[in-house]
């Protein structure tokens, strides 16, 4: 019997990695818990056990007297010479007391203490497990849907994927495998709860550190992500090598690393672009993919003033305003964008403004610029101005 319970321990070990000195600390207490509730007390009882080969023992000590009054403590100097003639009054005599005359009661609350002992272990394994990958990403299994809420199984446990942390309109079905960022594990009297999330910024950085070897390394650094799951994401990087360029890193051969983290996602769009330490210029990248003619940035208000051609300005804007708000969460400025028109219509509009950045690439690009708007070399004068139907047709051309 003694060998299959080492047996048994070995194996709780393996499964439920709980320490075998752990599972034999708890069969010490369960016996000292049988001793107490068999005799009333056992503040004298010992346990040892053999972590080799299971064998214990269970010893209580008794002081040698003349006339026992508790017997759980004292022993008969009678009694005591009986096993040792030299034991004499006041001696401590180690008596071994044997499991078999513990009553069924006793035994049973000893099996309880062992049960809640390896409940208490387990759990405390898991959560110490569950708790390292806190602020990673882990791949789940769907289990079921629970209301607005999914059960997702993430190895030894279920983890919970409330509504708030859903993709809109992402339809998920059992048995389907997913990546999702770990918010929070906290540990409860039923066991570790494990919170996800498909919805937050870090999933779509770990995804990318995930599949960009240079990301992985410090190579390439994301700085920044403002995202909209579902629909679109904007992504600042820059690179630490000077010979990396980070955005090419990121977007990888053909678009392999880029495809792979939009293919985890469903689809959802995502813009790379270079992150800089220049505001506007900082801005303008964020804008992308629309054209910016200039920028003016407060640094201290964290407010920028933004110029766009008139073709351009739904397209810096943005359906129901998502580029904009992008760009306004990615850079951490709130961005007021108008068109060249509406931005000469507001006279005072570039008033105030210290750090005023103009593109130059914008004006040299003959794309977007037309030579009609250049001045005479000669007389520096200004060309005179198309009419509006003459700018449309130079544009259509």
């Amino acid at each position: 019997m003694n060998k299959e319970l080492i047996e048994a321990l070995d194996v709780l070990e393996k499964e439920k990695d709980i320490s075998k000195d752990t599972l034999l600390e708890a069969i010490e207490n369960s016996l000292i818990t049988a001793c107490r509730n068999h005799f009333g007390k056992a503040d004298n009882a010992k346990v040892t056990i053999n972590r080799d080969t299971g064998d214990f023992q269970v010893i209580m000590e008794k002081t040698v007297v003349e006339e026992v009054t508790d017997p759980v403590c004292e022993i008969s100097l009678e009694a005591a010479q009986n096993k040792d003639s030299r034991y004499t009054l006041g001696d401590v005599v180690q008596v071994e007391v044997q499991s078999k005359q513990f009553g069924r009661i006793a035994t049973m609350n000893a099996k309880n203490v062992i049960l809640q002992k390896i409940r208490e272990e387990e759990r405390k394994s898991l959560f110490n497990q569950y708790f390292d990958k806190e602020k990673t990403v882990i791949t789940g299994v769907v289990q079921r849907q629970n209301g607005k809420n999914y059960t997702i199984n993430i190895g030894k446990l279920d983890a919970l994927l409330v509504e708030k942390e859903q993709v809109r309109n992402e339809v998920l079905h059992p048995n389907d495998r997913i990546k999702l960022y770990v918010l929070e594990v906290k540990d409860t009297t039923k066991g570790p709860r494990v919170m996800v999330s498909r919805t937050h910024p870090e999933l779509v950085k770990k995804l990318f550190e995930s599949e960009v070897t240079e990301a992985r390394e410090g190579i390439v650094e994301i700085v920044s992500i403002s995202r909209e799951a579902g629909s679109r994401t904007k992504m600042a990087v820059r690179s630490n090598d000077p010979d990396v360029d980070p955005v090419g890193a990121c977007v990888g051969i053909n678009g392999s690393r880029v495809n792979a983290v939009v293919s985890e996602l469903n689809g959802e769009k995502i813009d790379i672009i270079n992150w800089s330490d220049n505001p506007a210029i900082l801005i303008e990248n964020a804008l992308s993919p629309a054209k910016v003619v200039s920028v003016m940035a407060d640094p201290d208000e964290k407010t920028a003033k933004v110029v766009v051609p008139d073709y351009q300005l739904s397209l810096a804007i943005g359906k129901e305003g998502q580029n904009a708000r992008l760009a306004a969460r990615l850079t951490g400025f709130k961005i007021d964008i108008k068109s060249e028109s509406q931005a000469r219509e507001a006279e005072d509009w570039y008033d105030d403004y210290e750090d005023e950045y103009y593109d130059d690439e914008y004006y040299d690009d003959d794309e977007f610029f037309d030579e009609d708007f250049d001045f005479d070399e000669d007389t520096e004068n200004e060309i005179e101005e198309p009419s509006d139907e003459e700018f449309a047709e130079t544009m259509t051309e």
